[in-house]
């Protein structure tokens, strides 16, 4: 199948997905088993860092082992765990055996630091993490002992710290290159971890049969416009589901293999990357644990890889990279291009020397599963570079007038609104944040301002949040606005997003200081530094008077990003 354009002309904004296909009413593990059991012996992943291979049946094994290893520490179904990394064999292993063991897993973004690693644990209530020892400059274990430094007393499954109430048992992912220094005093490694598991442990099973497809099973964090991230929640069928439809458009068989540079953490490597290949009997493959442009030009070569995802700037290091031309990539076919608007000639050069030909570009957001809209192999090439497609099966979009609800006439601007089975369970622990999101139709406003055109092509167009797009992370400048407050000698902040060659988007930040205070540039990155994560970390920063305002005291942030585009001389560019 294919999301095929609509087949007559719309007269509003309003587009319903087929239904001839059915959902699947199964939760992932069941579903994972099902696939084994059709083709225990075909590759299911393939970690090349790790130089790791794994069959279906592999995989499936190793699963089974974790998620009993995972109840006999003290968990029950429901529990949440959390998963700090980035990718890596561990990683999927995580994702499939907390589904079977009925476990939330909890992605934490690897560039969390410490504030934003202690609220996300502490909003959900993790009871256990696990983590990568250190990743570059980043020492995951560090940071863990700054926030509980008790732990170097405890035993492992016996943590207890102040600070991370909830949090029993650290699990770090060990290897055969760990440096001997590592602190890991009260922490069990990952290998000790699974030795305790048991792939034949009859509770695995007994938990899996009272397992509902409707569970939730996946918290990911949104950053918020009041400055503190939500924790979307997201059941089997929601992500289950959305990883088959998006296979569906790629046309993946199970003699596809997928290489999958973008992080796990997020949806895309977790729901596009991951469940789309389960799905279809396909072969994940990572090139790296985290992004390197010629490290994925070698995977692609020696794995014979047919798929390829990533965001645009991805794309465009792999073109860029001066060693491009050694490697034979004809063997690609399709992939998907997300995260942030896809340049014309980007898109052009990605099918003519990457051999992309049936490359699609997707839509959507983390409380919708994330994706809403996507262009399939059949979408005329002008199409996949100027929309992000038509609604995918079993949903509805509609684009309504920002402030009367009324559904738009094709080709007006409104908001994007999204209904089905891939709106969200919620965000966790917060009703009132979910009830402003979904409302009592069970429409998902996405705060994205959008066009759809008479074929039910939807093509964004603008924010209505005041999102910022860098390099494919979402940032809400509220929530790095307040993390500024919190210096002493600031009295007031605003942060708008500028356009960026590299990244399309970057933070700059206007500050007006407390009387009598000094700061500069450098003082506010150091301030930054280790406490948020580096994309969070204004580009641009200013120090100013006052702000923009309206005669009844709003502050205009466009004057703010068309003073800052003036200056940096980009005043003919936009942020589209």
């Amino acid at each position: 199948m294919s999301t095929a354009s609509i087949a007559a002309p719309l007269t509003q904004s309003l587009a319903v997905g087929a239904t001839d296909v059915p959902l699947i009413e199964l939760t992932i593990g069941a579903h994972f088993d099902s696939m084994a059991a059709r083709q225990p012996d075909r590759e299911a992943l393939v970690s090349v860092h790790q130089d790791l291979r794994y069959t279906y049946r592999e995989l499936q094994t190793q699963a089974n082992r974790l998620a009993s290893a995972l109840l006999r520490q003290n968990l029950q179904p429901g529990d949440r765990v959390g998963i700090w990394s980035h990718n890596n064999a561990e990683w999927v292993l995580m994702q499939l055996a907390t589904a079977k063991a009925g476990l939330v897993l909890v992605n934490i973004n690897p560039a969390y630091r410490t504030s934003e690693v202690e609220y996300a644990l502490n909003k959900v209530g993790c009871k256990l993490l696990v983590t990568m020892a250190k990743f570059k400059t980043s020492d995951y274990l560090g940071m863990l002992r700054e926030l509980a430094p008790e732990w170097a007393s405890s035993a492992p499954g016996q943590l207890q710290a102040k600070r991370l109430p909830s949090l029993h048992t650290v699990v770090w992912i060990d290897g055969p290159a760990d440096a001997p220094e590592l602190d890991t005093a009260g922490l069990l490694p990952f290998s000790a971890l699974m030795a305790q598991g048991d792939e034949h442990d009859p509770r695995v099973a007994e938990v899996g049969a009272t397992l509902k497809a409707s569970d939730p099973i996946n918290i990911q964090f949104t950053s918020g416009t009041t400055g503190f991230p939500k924790g979307a929640t997201l059941t089997h069928r929601n992500i289950l589901n959305n990883g088959f439809f998006i296979g569906e458009c790629m046309k993946l068989t199970p003699a596809d293999r997928l290489c999958i540079p973008v992080p796990l953490y997020h949806c895309f490597g977790m729901v596009l990357g991951n469940l789309a290949c389960f799905t279809h009997g396909a072969t994940v493959v990572y090139p790296n644990d985290g992004f390197d442009p010629l490290t994925v030009l070698q995977t692609v070569q020696a794995e014979k890889c047919t798929g390829l995802h990533g965001v645009p700037t991805m794309f465009i290091a792999e073109l860029d990279h001066p060693r491009f031309k050694e490697f034979d990539l004809s063997t690609l076919r399709t992939g998907i291009m997300a995260g942030s608007p896809c340049p014309i000639e980007v898109m052009k050069r990605v099918v003519s020397d990457m051999h992309l030909s049936d490359i699609t570009i997707a839509y959507g957001m983390t409380e919708t599963s994330p994706v809403s809209c996507q262009s399939s192999t059949d979408t005329p090439l002008d199409k996949r570079v100027s929309t992000v497609g038509v609604v995918q099966p079993h949903l509805e979009v509609k684009i309504v007038h920002p402030d009367t609800g009324a559904v738009m006439p094709p080709g007006e601007s409104g908001e994007l609104c999204t209904r089905g089975y891939s709106v969200m369970h919620g965000y966790w622990d917060d009703p009132a944040k979910t009830a402003e999101a979904i409302d009592a139709e069970g429409w998902m406003h996405t705060g994205d301002l959008a066009t759809m055109d008479a074929e039910g092509y939807v093509n964004i167009v603008g924010r209505i949040k005041d999102m910022v797009i860098r390099g494919g992370e979402n940032i809400y400048p509220r929530e790095i606005e307040e993390f500024l407050y919190r210096h002493p000698a600031v009295q007031d902040v605003q942060v708008v997003g500028v356009p960026d060659a590299k990244y399309g988007e970057e933070l700059c930040a206007w500050i007006v200081l407390k009387p009598g205070q000094a700061l500069d540039e450098s003082a506010v990155r150091d301030f930054c530094q280790g406490r948020i994560a580096h994309y969070k970390v204004p580009r641009h920063i200013r120090f100013v008077e006052s702000f923009p305002m309206t005669v009844t005291g709003k502050i205009q942030k466009f004057k703010i990003r068309d003073a800052m585009k003036e200056q940096l001389g980009l005043a003919e560019q936009t942020t589209a």
